[in-house]
């Protein structure tokens, strides 16, 4: 198929920059929706927002705002086709419900308006054992999204690099490795912004991707905190150490923040937050078998070329900046 139009949601994440430049490589013609308050996740100081997303148009648009969405957005013009790299900034019940769900549902109702008939959605691997405010919303989107009566594309995606990267300037301090428990509770196929940014723009030809939810992880074998850690202790030449956090001790926090919040609203945010980060120390980024409730390395695709310990080697080396954003995780 030749060139499309293709409205891009989220399109100033690093995640939303990689799948801008893959659809412009491929010669669509990409208008990007951006919200009022986004700024690049880099410190180039940038301050013009079409120079964060060359070849592209950018457009400012409340998204929460079905008028916004079609006044700023569509404009009257016919598009082909909706990307989503979209995602709420921290988890938070208020935040997932206005942005993971009903923002989506907006830009779903006025696509279909211009004309959209194919929906490609960035999702997460880990909606498939829900026990979180953000995971609840993407979900009742995507149900949403597969009911429309529009093609869809539903890409799961496992681990980040950005989110796996939080503890190397702990390391160059001479500090130890955080994990928790024996750091193999979990494991996670990661994927790099560019090899998920292709893998979705590809989306839009690949006829066996349509009306499907697709699970999806970067190249290699799977891997848990403690291999992380052993794998950057190497880079930088030292002997590994690790400090072992028991899992109990979070669930102690969210305890007392959850008591704590029920008279401080700040304080139930903190443990919302806190439940979030006992989710991802407890939980693998992988395909989950719904027979056995296990998570299954082998079933989990992978894509891509650039590995996480590629990654890790060029940020030790100062040869790339991690840019971690809202959702670090450990």
């Amino acid at each position: 198929m030749g060139p499309r139009r293709v409205v891009v949601l989220g399109g100033t994440g690093t995640i939303g920059r990689a799948t801008v430049r893959a659809l412009v490589a491929r010669g669509h013609e990409v208008v990007c929706f951006v919200r009022h308050r986004a700024e690049p996740r880099d410190h180039s100081g940038l301050q013009d927002r079409g120079a964060w997303l060359p070849g592209a148009t950018v457009r400012i648009v409340d998204l929460t705002d079905p008028a916004s969405l079609t006044r700023d957005g569509f404009r009257g013009e016919a598009f082909d086709v909706l990307v989503s790299c979209l995602a709420s900034r921290t988890g938070l019940p208020d935040d997932a419900w206005a942005i993971d769900h009903r923002a989506h549902g907006n830009a779903l109702h006025a696509g279909k308006a211009a004309g959209v008939t194919h929906m490609i959605l960035l999702s997460a691997i880990c909606v498939q054992k829900p026990i979180l405010a953000f995971q609840h919303a993407k979900l009742a989107f995507e149900r949403e999204l597969t009911a429309s009566g529009l093609e869809y594309t539903i890409v799961r995606a496992t681990a980040y690099f950005k989110s796996l990267s939080g503890q190397i300037d702990r390391l160059k301090r001479g500090k130890s490795f955080l994990i928790f428990g024996d750091g193999r509770l979990t494991a996670c196929k990661p994927i790099s912004d560019d090899d998920l940014g292709r893998y979705l723009a590809d989306c839009l030809d690949r006829k066996d991707r349509r009306n499907r939810v697709l699970p999806i992880g970067g190249p290699g074998e799977a891997i848990t905190p403690k291999a992380q850690g052993e794998r950057l202790f190497a880079l930088l030449g030292r002997e590994p150490r690790f400090t072992h956090v028991p899992v109990l001790m979070l669930d102690v926090i969210i305890a007392v923040l959850a008591t704590l919040g029920r008279w401080v609203p700040a304080l139930a945010a903190k443990a919302e937050l806190a439940r979030i980060g006992r989710y991802y120390a407890t939980e693998s980024m992988l395909v989950l078998d719904p027979a056995t409730g296990r998570y299954d390395a082998d079933a989990t695709p992978s894509t891509g070329s650039e590995t996480l310990f590629d990654y890790y080697a060029r940020l030790v080396r100062g040869d790339a900046v991690a840019e971690r954003g809202d959702h670090a995780v450990f």
